[in-house]
């Protein structure tokens, strides 16, 4: 590019400067123009004494400008990195508090876990006692049976006795203790006590059931709705106090599985249902049936519902809309994964203030991978 004769040095006659702008790469002259030195001397009266212009002048200016720059363009720099390490420190605050919410949770988790193991334990312990006192019981009853047995001999020997002090102190005894009341009495007060060690020892059977602390964690085939009563016997504080219970049982015939996972599948669908109900007493219809190879569990509720912005994110961990304390936010991730290793499915629908209602679809055999054949490779 050549330079216009009007910007040339009136001394040198030559090119106004040849260097170029630090930070644009423009030449001096697009540049505010610098004042030469030649431009003051040209008013002397001998232009020949002038000495000639050098190069220097410019180039300090350039290194002066070039510093300017260089400190213009540091200090942008590190207002950028200021700015960065405080996005940095406030995501690592945000994480920081993530992760102790996790740890709590996985802590509080942790503690619900051993204490299952102990109730587990404890209901195994309690079984040898409840055994003990079946037992005793229906050897009472038999004792009980004979002994009302020769009191009716007695009675019927009563009748033949002669009039005296005798019959008359023993109907005077009889009628003290009220013999006929107690004769009624013991055969209610038996079936009574009966019924509750009934009730004791299911509960402990239950909780043996669901935690399987007697059997191995084995493949087995097995009834859908024994599981779902032993469970609802289990949870049945939780509900009775919240809802009503309907079972709408259909024909479904036993499936392939690890009771004790369905199990705990069950419960945590059992006791969200409960807790969805807040006001008013409420109601949880349970549904079962079968679709060609798969058998189907529906737990419905008339509760609160799910928000549609959760629907996505209620099989995610740790995630609960549940007060602090309330819940941990796994029973849902725990059973999706229990679902997925059954090779099912488990699906939602929920509308808010209407309820929401849980499929868990299941196959009724399970497929194995079939084993390589001798003499194949890997």
């Amino acid at each position: 590019m050549r330079f216009p004769t009007r910007w040339a040095c009136p001394v040198r006659k030559t090119r106004w400067c040849p260097l170029r702008h630090p930070r644009y790469g423009e030449p001096w002259l697009l540049a505010p123009k610098p004042a030469c030195v030649c431009s003051r001397r040209s008013s002397m009266s001998s232009m020949t004494s002038a000495k000639p212009c050098t190069s220097d002048t410019y180039t300090e200016a350039a290194m002066t400008t070039q510093h300017i720059i260089t400190a213009e363009a540091g200090t942008e720099l590190q207002n950028r990195q200021v700015q960065e390490l405080l996005k940095a420190n406030e995501g690592l605050k945000e994480l920081n508090a993530r992760l102790s919410a996790t740890q709590d949770k996985l802590v509080q988790s942790e503690k619900l876990a051993s204490i299952g193991q102990l109730a587990a334990g404890v209901a195994h312990e309690i079984n040898n006692p409840i055994g003990y006192i079946f037992s005793n019981f229906g050897t009472l009853e038999k004792y009980l049976a004979q002994l009302f047995q020769m009191l009716q001999a007695y009675e019927s020997a009563e009748a033949s006795l002669p009039a005296g002090p005798q019959r008359d102190g023993l109907a005077a005894l009889r009628n003290e203790i009220e013999l006929d009341y107690l004769k009624e009495d013991i055969p209610s007060l038996m079936n009574e006590s009966r019924e509750g060690i009934s009730r004791v020892r299911k509960i402990v059977q239950d909780l043996k059931d669901f935690s399987r602390v007697d059997a191995s964690q084995e493949w087995v085939w097995t009834n859908l709705h024994r599981g779902i009563d032993s469970t609802l016997n289990i949870v049945n504080n939780e509900i009775k106090y919240r809802a009503d219970v309907l079972k709408q049982y259909g024909d479904i015939p036993d499936i392939e599985c690890l009771p004790s996972e369905l199990n705990q599948v069950f419960l945590n669908l059992l006791v969200n249902a409960a807790h969805a109900i807040a006001a008013e007493r409420g109601t949880i219809t349970i549904r079962t049936g079968q679709i060609e190879h798969h058998v189907w569990v529906e737990v419905s509720d008339n509760g609160s519902g799910i928000a549609k912005e959760n629907i996505g994110r209620i099989f995610d961990p740790f995630f609960t809309t549940k007060p602090v304390g309330k819940g941990t936010g796994l029973g849902l991730s725990l059973s999706y994964g229990i679902v997925k290793k059954h090779h099912g499915h488990i699906d939602v629908n929920s509308e808010p203030g209407c309820g929401t209602t849980f499929r868990v679809t299941l196959p009724v055999r399970q497929h194995k991978p079939e084993e390589a054949s001798p003499g194949t490779t890997s």
